[in-house]
């Protein structure tokens, strides 16, 4: 066996061992979510609970509501990734494709938010909110978050590689800028929109301290907030926690699915170029 074979079959086995670690967690999770507590906690049982009952499942929609918690949170997490994508998108175009006198300071004030913690924006965004009269509503959790200084930044870097010579051929034909947009900016955009898909829906789907501050209503939240209510003040219900996390992660592996080849995609071109 030659040098290059050793080292792809030592590749490939630290990225095994690295997989079973990764998962190892997850599947033991979703077992267990159709164990009894009594399983789940026994000392001295296997290291994989026997799944014996649906009832986890059960008792997490007729005791915590959670299937309200988890529309309420895919509605907030697909709205304000869609808002913020569009946003994204039509800002970093404007950024990469127009001259206008202090556009380099308007950009560096863009970039400068990146830097900023997200916890120094906790108070001012809340006192905004109560002047506002947005709490407890779902507008004081999408409207914060629909414009993202990381999407723009994403979005003007891939459009200033599309041709210039290209957007003012349609303008000779004709196109307004509205229309270069939609028709062949965005779909020339595929791999950062799937991309930042990826990352804002995961982001938004998450998201604790702002729901928690900003939503009190048992109707309006969501189930990153709603997780907290298996944790009772005598002991933590771990079936129905597993149960609800287990449904939980689906949006999110869903979203990947849809747009892991292109995001796959943008990571490889990146690379190249």
């Amino acid at each position: 066996m030659d040098a290059q074979k050793i080292k792809t079959t030592i590749f490939n086995v630290i990225l095994l061992v690295i997989a079973f670690i990764t998962v190892v967690p997850f599947l033991w999770m979703l077992v267990s979510s159709f164990a009894p507590n009594s399983e789940i906690v026994k000392i001295g049982g296997s290291f994989f609970p026997t799944p014996s009952t649906f009832d986890n499942y059960r008792n997490i929609q007729e005791n915590f509501g959670f299937m309200r918690m988890f529309l309420n949170s895919l509605f907030v997490s697909l709205t304000v990734t869609a808002l913020t994508i569009y946003s994204s998108a039509l800002i970093g175009f404007v950024f990469a494709k127009f001259r206008f006198r202090g556009r380099g300071l308007l950009f560096g004030m863009v970039l400068s938010s990146l830097m900023l913690p997200w916890a120094v924006t906790i108070i001012p965004r809340y006192e905004m909110m109560v002047t506002f009269g947005w709490l407890d509503s779902y507008q004081a959790l999408i409207v914060p978050s629909m414009v993202s200084g990381f999407g723009i930044f994403m979005f003007r870097q891939s459009i200033s590689q599309i041709s210039d010579e290209m957007l003012e051929a349609a303008r000779v034909d004709g196109a307004s800028d509205f229309f270069i947009f939609h028709r062949i900016i965005l779909p020339m955009s595929r791999n950062t929109i799937s991309s930042l898909a990826i990352f804002q829906f995961l982001w938004s789907w998450e998201d604790f301290l702002w729901p928690f501050l900003m939503i009190n209503d048992e109707s309006k939240q969501l189930i990153s907030v709603g997780l907290r209510l298996f944790n009772g003040q005598y002991g933590t219900d771990y079936g129905g926690l597993f149960a609800a996390t287990s449904v939980s992660i689906i949006p999110v592996i869903i979203v990947y699915l849809i747009f892991q080849k292109q995001f796959i995609s943008g990571i490889a071109s990146g690379s190249g170029k």
